[in-house]
């Protein structure tokens, strides 16, 4: 077996790759021993007996197939946790999480004149003092509050009605009453 030490070398700084990426022809060995200077490398270069091999790739399936796994869920228990819980997802975070939702919400209802701004800073105050689960939680009690409060207006307005209709009842009996007296 020949060395080819100082071939490896002249072609690995021609080619600028390791010497390990180089491919030396196994079938032409005698004639790449022969050479012994830059410009004989060069030649058995352009021969295609010396060749620098393809850099390999690396497939990224399995990476790829991880990360959706991940993103289902998966590969996510005890085991693979290295921070604690408030290290991994705070509690402030999440808190402020879910009270910029509520309070779009409000805001959003207010602008479109779903709320007036009375029942706006009533509801703001509770979502504040977590009162409210979720978006759906607090979507239910405003409905539930504007049906009360109209149930309540409707009261008021049949009791003023009720008031209109008896007082002006009781006006036709007085002049009824006066107008029989002075005959």
């Amino acid at each position: 077996m020949v060395s080819l030490r100082l071939q490896k070398r002249l072609a690995a700084s021609l080619l600028r790759c390791g010497e390990g990426k180089l491919w030396l022809d196994p079938n032409e060995t005698c004639e790449i021993s022969m050479a012994n200077s830059r410009m004989n490398i060069r030649k058995l270069i352009q021969d295609g007996f010396i060749i620098r091999k393809p850099a390999t790739t690396h497939s990224r399936s399995q990476a790829r197939r991880m990360q959706e796994a991940k993103q289902r869920g998966k590969h996510s228990g005890f085991g693979k946790r290295k921070g604690t819980r408030e290290a991994r997802l705070p509690s402030k975070q999440k808190w402020m999480g879910k009270l910029r939702v509520l309070r779009r919400l409000l805001k959003k209802y207010r602008e479109v004149d779903k709320i007036d701004r009375h029942m706006y800073h009533y509801m703001y105050i509770k979502v504040k003092g977590n009162a409210f689960r979720n978006k759906r939680v607090l979507m239910e009690s405003i409905h539930k509050l504007k049906a009360e409060k109209t149930a309540k207006d409707r009261a008021v307005l049949d009791q003023f009605v009720a008031w209109k209709a008896n007082s002006k009842h009781s006006k036709n009996k007085k002049k009824i009453i006066s107008s029989v007296s002075r005959d």
